[in-house]
């Protein structure tokens, strides 16, 4: 088959990409060129930014048609609008990459199926965005000259875990130090995490699948934690000794780090479970690697890249735990 890629160097692309071209598919990159591919083979790629519309949807319409277009970057209605002007009538299948924020939070049930109400908060602008550009290519779909597939992965990872303040690694180098780590709310609620091979494999069974043809699917993480496991979990995996959590009220940390725990507010203070019925079904989608064996792999992968950060070159968190200890001490007072 022929596939184009647009994106093709992210997490999720790289485990799909090297899948593609082992079963001989002629495989087409589309991307900016500033991220150097993690894989070797027989791959094409072109250059070029997406969101330059106009050049975009002229170079595609040079290409002979593809057999599938997977859109790994579309984050906003215009880039999928884009796409449908691109490839309607040019592609055998549009693989769309979404994500589960698309549904409103919290759920009306849970685990949430793929027939839950989409209303993200437009606050959330990621799910809002993503929730929009499947409304769109819903109603643009055809099973002829549009064919479309919504792919919504959770959380997934190969080396980058997140944390309740997002982003970076340095959390896990305070686990190894015994310092102690801020987590969200009481640390109840309920989170999942997918390893890149189990998500990619998914995306792979999709095209030419006529099973996916015109529907909706979750792969996400089968194993429900709790953030407090979620955080013993990632200690154990590298070698930590028992994390040391401090519990802070979501709406507190908002407003005390609103740029770091923006996310908390919007996502992660809600419970993230959800049912993989439908891609097992069709996509042959099996969660088959355990976070602890994913997150042992993705501390080793952080580690032997030197990408492990350091504490003390973020301050600001144990300015932000300091504040929270005089605050409690406060009101327990």
């Amino acid at each position: 088959m022929r596939v184009l890629i647009i994106g093709g160097t992210g997490v999720i692309s790289t485990g799909t990409t090297p899948r593609l071209i082992e079963r001989g598919d002629e495989v087409v990159l589309f991307n900016r060129g500033q991220t150097e591919p993690e894989f070797e083979g027989g791959y094409r790629t072109i250059t070029g930014d997406r969101r330059a519309f106009s050049e975009f949807e002229d170079r595609m319409g040079q290409e002979e048609p593809f057999d599938c277009v997977i859109d790994m970057i579309a984050f906003e209605p215009s880039e999928v609008e884009s796409a449908i002007r691109a490839f309607r009538g040019r592609t055998g299948q549009y693989v769309f990459c979404s994500t589960v924020d698309v549904y409103t939070k919290p759920a009306g049930r849970y685990p949430v199926t793929e027939e839950e109400e989409r209303r993200p908060s437009e606050a959330f602008k990621y799910g809002f965005d993503k929730a929009e550009c499947e409304r769109i290519l819903e109603a643009e779909h055809d099973p002829v000259s549009f064919p479309v597939t919504i792919i919504r992965p959770a959380h997934t990872y190969v080396g980058r875990l997140v944390h309740t303040l997002r982003s970076g690694s340095y959390w896990i180098d305070r686990m190894r130090r015994g310092l102690p780590i801020i987590v969200h709310g009481d640390g109840s609620s309920l989170w999942c995490s997918c390893h890149r091979d189990d998500v990619a494999r998914a995306f792979v069974n999709a095209i030419g699948n006529p099973a996916a043809v015109g529907g909706a699917y979750h792969v996400t993480g089968e194993e429900w934690m709790t953030w407090d496991t979620y955080y013993r979990t990632v200690a154990a995996a590298a070698g930590a000794p028992e994390p040391r959590l401090v519990h802070i009220p979501t709406d507190v940390l908002v407003k005390a780090a609103p740029e770091q725990a923006e996310w908390c507010g919007l996502n992660f203070q809600f419970n993230n479970i959800f049912d993989n019925t439908r891609a097992r079904q069709d996509l042959g989608f099996r969660y088959t690697v355990s976070f602890a064996e994913g997150a042992r792999s993705a501390v080793r992968r952080l580690d032997a890249r030197g990408e492990m950060e350091r504490a003390e070159d973020y301050p600001f968190y144990d300015r932000l735990l300091e504040t929270w200890e005089r605050l409690d001490g406060g009101m327990l007072g």
